[in-house]
């Protein structure tokens, strides 16, 4: 007989996301659109911690809340752990000496491997390119290599719901045909990009669009949200020989 100790209450969920606490849409391919996503997804709300904050008042005061969400999800049982906001990559290296599943809090932390692949400058469209420091680059080991960013902080529709929190509703297609013109803007800027890497967990949703504008790789959070599942959770292989 095979004796199963228990003590979850839900089973079955590989990745774990600490979520800042927003209400503008999700449309399918963000992180908090679990609908659309090819793995199981649960959520930890960083309550009172809003893309404005984080993004304009980043402190230590917010690890204490952080690293109690990490635990809590990995007490849930996920297979590991990553976040609504690339930002979160200041507190990377905590979140992931805090627990004992891998951690992955920004899709920044594609950025080496971009480059590796590609040997070119890698191009990061941004929330903000001002609020992005050498200190998120350093969170994520990407210091040293060529990087060309894009922000979205000029932009009306995005940066008026997403940036300042002035309201929750938000026009989906306005915001799609700013990231397009951002990404144009950015391959017009340095044409020697060899791939792009979305740095906003809002961003996703509008990747398709963007690879066929820019004709280049696009890393997104949720491509490295599936990589990391299929890593923590391998399958047989099927077919035959």
């Amino acid at each position: 007989m095979t004796f199963d100790p228990g003590g979850q209450n839900i089973c079955g969920i590989s990745i774990g996301v600490l979520s800042l606490e927003s209400y503008f849409p999700k449309p399918p391919g963000h992180i908090k659109n679990p609908s659309s996503l090819p793995f199981t997804t649960t959520y930890e709300i960083l309550h009172g911690i809003t893309v404005p904050k984080l993004l304009n008042n980043p402190s230590s005061d917010m690890l204490v809340p952080i690293l109690d969400a990490a635990r809590r999800l990995e007490s849930q049982g996920v297979r590991a752990i990553t976040g609504s906001c690339g930002f979160l990559a200041l507190f990377q290296k905590e979140i992931a000496e805090a627990v004992s599943v891998p951690v992955f809090v920004s899709s920044l932390l594609q950025v080496p491997l971009a480059y590796q692949m590609t040997r070119a400058p890698v191009g990061v469209v941004t929330a903000s390119a001002a609020l992005l420091t050498d200190n998120h680059i350093e969170g994520v080991g990407a210091q040293g290599i060529p990087i060309v960013v894009q922000g979205l902080e000029d932009t009306e529709e995005f940066a008026s719901v997403i940036l300042r929190n002035e309201r929750d509703g938000m026009d989906l297609a306005k915001v799609k045909s700013e990231v397009l013109a951002a990404g144009l803007r950015l391959i017009d800027r340095a044409p020697d990009i060899g791939a792009i890497v979305l740095e906003c967990t809002d961003l996703p949703p509008y990747a398709h669009d963007l690879q066929a504008a820019l004709k280049r790789p696009v890393f997104d959070l949720t491509t490295l949200a599936t990589m990391m599942h299929d890593v923590v959770l391998r399958r047989r292989y099927s077919g035959f020989q």
